[in-house]
């Protein structure tokens, strides 16, 4: 299918649309390869660094993601585009595609950095393909869940 023409547009989750961000799911078949939203949203109540967004078709809550900067990785930093999963209803409309843009757009301006990680599961191969097509590369390394990692380099 191909991307639907609205726009799409990403949000901060705020605990009016927090209800709506916690509704959303993977299909079945991607269990195990992304914590579910609840779980995300637990983890950025306790850790500050995190940043969980809906993403928006419209007015409809389509997707969610999660991304921070951690200064545990010396010297400079990391930001790490941690979560990202479109909801079952949802996908195979060139949302993911979209989303992962716009987020890489938007932590390029808010972190101002050109270096960005991921982790993925090896098995899920279709977001390492996607994650591909924008330019990730694996660095052989594995985070502390056993996720093989990826990053980009943006452009200037």
């Amino acid at each position: 299918m191909e991307t639907q023409k609205t726009e799409l547009r990403i949000e901060p989750i705020t605990e009016q649309n927090r209800t709506e961000a916690e509704s959303l799911h993977i299909a079945s078949a991607q269990t195990g390869f992304i914590e579910s939203v609840v779980d995300c949203l637990k983890e950025a109540d306790k850790k500050k660094c995190w940043r969980p967004v809906g993403i928006y078709a419209g007015n409809t809550m389509v997707g969610f993601a999660m991304y921070g900067f951690f200064w545990m990785y010396f010297p400079f930093g990391r930001v790490w585009l941690d979560r990202l999963m479109i909801d079952e209803r949802y996908q195979g409309r060139g949302y993911g595609k979209t989303a992962l843009r716009k987020l890489l757009n938007r932590l390029q301006n808010e972190y101002k950095r050109n270096k960005i990680y991921l982790s993925v599961y090896k098995e899920n191969r279709v977001a390492i393909q996607m994650y591909e097509k924008a330019g990730f590369r694996f660095t052989r390394g594995k985070d502390i869940h056993g996720e093989l990692v990826m990053s980009v380099k943006l452009s200037d």
